[in-house]
């Protein structure tokens, strides 16, 4: 009987660590669990963002000062205690990592936010629930189910018109509301905005990235927004302007 999944399996699946019959094992498992894949979606972030930020380092060559204090030791065994020193930092961290809670806060929304905005804008007959023929209908709707005032930022000045919005799930069932974007050509933006019950501090704009998509997220008082796309970071990070100074008003 195999043992049940726990959080090293998870870590191991991501690190393509697991034999054929665990991988499967644990891919049925993430399937009926969605905190799991919550949780697989968090570490590959995780991962890119690490490999992104240290790789360089880690390549680096060894500085000749550092080269110079070794040489009173025998040099191959020099090199083999720092290997030996570097394997174990690195397995510290690792179990570090693999025994700390999930991303909290603002973090987590955003990884919710652009799982849900390249699951739902490749949709091409289905993209939303509600369509922005009924807006006022889709307002309201939202503002009851998050408990707050919802607005639909105007982004026709960027080029952008709204398509419609859906209502997502969100943690410890606080849901979460998504407008959709288009503009003439057919690139979509998602605007996720999440209501907390108390205020919380207020953050700046956030980048995070995945695969060639991109989210601003940022907090504003008692609410959290993320815009999702791939239209380029720059032309994001305006359009995340416009509406957090549409929504400020």
């Amino acid at each position: 009987m195999s043992s049940p999944i726990g959080e090293i399996d998870l870590h191991a699946y991501v690190d393509g660590q697991l034999d054929p019959v665990r991988r499967a094992e644990v891919e049925a498992y993430v399937a009926a669990h969605a905190e799991a894949a919550t949780t697989i979606q968090a570490l590959r972030l995780q991962n890119l963002a690490l490999h992104r930020h240290y790789d360089g380092v880690l390549n680096e060559p060894v500085p000749l000062r550092l080269t110079h204090a070794l040489r009173p030791w025998h040099r191959p065994r020099a090199v083999a205690a720092g290997l030996a020193w570097l394997a174990c930092g690195l397995a510290a961290g690792w179990f570090a990592r693999a025994w700390s809670p999930a991303p909290a806060g603002p973090a987590v929304f955003a990884q919710k936010a652009l799982a849900a905005h390249v699951l739902y804008v490749v949709e091409k007959r289905h993209p939303v629930e509600v369509p922005a023929e009924q807006e006022a209908h889709l307002v309201a709707w939202l503002s009851k189910r998050l408990d707050a005032p919802i607005r639909a930022p105007d982004l026709q000045q960027q080029g952008f018109s709204l398509l419609g919005g859906r209502l997502l799930p969100g943690e410890e069932n606080a849901p979460l509301a998504q407008l959709m974007y288009e503009t003439a050509n057919g690139e979509r933006l998602t605007l996720t905005v999440k209501h907390a019950a108390r205020s919380q501090p207020e953050t700046g704009f956030r980048l995070m990235e995945r695969d060639g998509n991109s989210v601003f997220y940022w907090v504003d008082r008692d609410y959290g927004y993320a815009l999702s796309g791939n239209i380029g970071k720059q032309r994001m990070l305006t359009v995340a302007h416009t509406i957090d100074a549409q929504l400020r008003r």
